[in-house]
């Protein structure tokens, strides 16, 4: 174990801050606010560590009307209850709703250590809630619970840096692929919104581009269960907005169900698009994520490869093509859905012999690069995943690492 390590509470390490909600009946408390205000919901889905602002702000009155508390840059925000465990670090001046129990680190704790000290113990904190209608940490709870840390903040700091490297990768490869993202769809824009000629190109149906457009099944439909490992099973929470797929949110299935479910095995190259609850996610897939299958609010499209490549057809849903023609034909039922043939039915225009291949030369090398950086995403967030309690419990010195 590096250095001296102490048993203490994460109550020593900081003051424990909740926080809570002016009255939205008061169009006072938000109208024209300028002071940042963050709810669990802010950080659904939110894979960086600094958060500047929610989705709302509130106003001086909408602060003083409650018990909600300003607290400084590099305090983090846990949340406490709905769900328990959301994690991240004030990039400036904020406050919250009741749905957190945030630290502020005291002077002696590593703010970005604390960070990660919190990540390490999700589990630990979570596993402590109480309620029967929800689980939540309650702040005396939050105040009490022991940890183990470096006596000095020189120390903290020492482990902080070796995640915190790994994150700043992290955080700047997906910035890049975000500005890539941009790049095609501006690119996309510009050859197919914004194209006067446009009206005069073939549309065909998705459907007669493509060799299957199908979707899956929930195995425990069929009496088969889910299994602990195996082959990776996608679900419509495993698209992400910025079109990655998170491993971590996949199920598992055995070889055996897998061929029960053959119609909706996954290949290199299809498109996975989400037609269930929470619509319009998508992704291209490529080999690190198979073997795969999906479920039914998964639709899987698979070019033909004769007539385009899988890069066009991303294009045209990088360049929100399906927005307003899907949008138009979602079904109402329990949740919002999108039958197969609303799927199959959009229009594609083709281009021409000469422009296609100008066309691809364009798109196909940013959507390479972003896929290229996908991987190395994945590659860095698993090495900092094994490394984090490795550190965080003191088993690895980190003048061991060379990374």
């Amino acid at each position: 174990m590096m250095g001296n390590w102490k048993t203490c509470t994460i109550g020593d390490l900081g003051a424990v801050v909740g926080g809570a909600t002016p009255s939205t009946k008061k169009a006072e408390n938000y109208d024209g606010g300028t002071i940042s205000w963050i709810t669990p919901k802010d950080l659904a889905g939110f894979s960086g560590r600094f958060i500047s602002h929610g989705e709302r702000n509130i106003t001086e009155q909408g602060l003083k009307s409650c018990s909600t508390q300003l607290m400084p840059a590099h305090t983090v925000l846990f949340s406490s209850r709905a769900p328990i465990g959301y994690i991240a670090i004030a990039e400036q001046e904020v406050c919250t709703n009741q749905g957190f129990k945030s630290v502020v680190p005291n002077e002696d704790t590593d703010y970005m250590f604390l960070y990660y000290l919190l990540k390490y113990n999700k589990d630990k904190i979570e596993n402590l809630g109480s309620g029967t209608t929800f689980k939540e940490v309650s702040g005396s709870t939050m105040r009490g619970i022991e940890v183990s840390v470096p006596e000095t903040i020189e120390e903290q700091r020492q482990i902080a840096s070796v995640l915190s490297a790994l994150d700043d990768k992290i955080e700047k490869n997906t910035e890049v692929n975000e500005n890539l993202l941009q790049q095609a769809s501006t690119i996309f824009k510009h050859w197919f919104t914004d194209n006067p000629s446009l009206d005069t190109l073939e549309q065909v149906p998705l459907a007669d581009l493509c060799l299957v457009v199908t979707k899956g099944t929930t195995p425990t439909t069929l009496g088969k269960p889910f299994v602990s490992e195996g082959i990776n099973f996608i679900k419509a929470e495993s698209i992400l907005d910025n079109h990655a797929i998170d491993k971590n949110k996949f199920a598992f299935i055995d070889s055996e169900t897998n061929d029960l479910l053959r119609r909706s095995i996954i290949s290199s190259g299809d498109i996975v698009f989400t037609i269930a609850g929470t619509l319009g996610r998508f992704a291209l897939i490529d080999d690190s994520v198979l073997p795969a299958n999906t479920n039914q609010a998964v639709a899987i499209i698979r070019a033909n490869k004769s007539k385009v490549t899988p890069e066009y057809l991303y294009s045209f849903f990088l360049g929100n093509w399906h927005n307003d023609y899907y949008t138009k034909r979602i079904q109402q039922a329990v949740q919002a859905n999108l039958s197969l043939g609303t799927i199959k039915s959009l229009p594609i225009p083709i281009l021409s012999d000469k422009a296609m291949p100008e066309y691809l030369g364009i798109i196909s090398p940013i959507i390479t690069m972003t896929k290229a950086n996908e991987l190395e995403i994945t590659r860095l967030r698993t090495m900092r995943d094994a490394l984090l309690p490795q550190l965080m419990s003191g088993q690895l010195d980190v003048s061991d690492l060379d990374l």
